[in-house]
């Protein structure tokens, strides 16, 4: 999921990735705030965020678009995490249907690379065909939220509506056919090589957590000089409290951390 770490692809098809800096990008703990509402993605979350405007992303691109070389994208997905995670990982690679498992992993995690329609569905950058977002979730979450970005995408990519989307993904979480939210469910978005929106600010080294609470604010969230930055998952702006409001609480929590998967230094965003 994700975001979501910083990632740069034309995005074309079997195109590789490129990086983009933050140094130079300031952005506010505000700002920062908002932008994590995107991560949702993720599901891994989800992912990005940025100030993109709707109409310069009105509708989905052709699928190819968003697909990327196998093994392009599998090296994508390990990026998210330090190798002693993501080699034992399990790795998902999105196809036309929806995303396969293309490495099964032993460790309990799940590293993957969502797409803008892998999240909130009221995302300003949803149909971005060039968002790639390195994730990898951890055992918790690899049960409980990676199924629901797994479902979105597949509808989506199937042409069903967002309202239906949203039945589905209702049923899904009463039944149980996808579990309730395990504690210490979290997500690696480390990758160099992630691209998470058009606004490069966000484009950071982090950590994401999924909480199960309407907002972050027992975690002291988007206060001034918090290093915790927190948003809803289920959607982008406020205008969907009613909906989000039928779904179960669920809210991410992201940590800049200082150095990418690979060890290397990373820039930390100004609180």
């Amino acid at each position: 999921m994700t975001t979501i770490a910083r990632m740069s692809t034309s995005g074309a098809c079997g195109s590789r990735p490129t990086v983009r800096r933050l140094e130079g990008r300031a952005a506010t703990g505000g700002v920062a705030a908002r932008r994590i509402a995107c991560v949702a993605l993720v599901a891994f979350a989800l992912v990005g965020a940025g100030a993109q405007a709707a109409g310069s992303y009105p509708r989905m691109a052709p699928v190819k678009a968003y697909l990327m070389e196998r093994g392009d994208e599998i090296a994508l997905a390990r990026s998210a995490a330090p190798v002693s995670i993501s080699k034992d990982a399990t790795v998902l690679v999105l196809t036309p249907t929806g995303y396969e498992a293309a490495v099964t992993g032993t460790n309990g995690f799940v590293c993957w690379v969502a797409r803008g329609f892998s999240g909130a569905p009221d995302w300003p950058e949803r149909w971005n065909p060039k968002i790639r977002a390195a994730g990898c979730d951890n055992p918790q979450a690899a049960r409980s939220v990676t199924p629901i970005a797994r479902l979105r995408t597949a509808m989506t990519l199937a042409g069903r509506s967002d309202a239906d989307i949203a039945e589905r993904i209702k049923v899904a979480l009463r039944t149980r056919e996808i579990p309730p939210l395990g504690a210490g469910a979290m997500c690696y978005m480390m990758s160099k090589s992630s691209y998470l929106s058009d606004d490069g600010g966000h484009d950071m080294a982090h950590v994401m957590f999924y909480v199960p609470s309407k907002d972050g604010a027992d975690w002291g969230a988007n206060a001034s000089g918090s290093p915790v930055f927190g948003g809803n998952y289920w959607y982008y702006t406020p205008d969907h409290q009613a909906d989000a409001a039928s779904l179960p609480p669920l809210s991410v929590l992201l940590v800049g951390v200082a150095t990418w998967s690979d060890g290397t230094p990373a820039a930390m965003p100004p609180m």
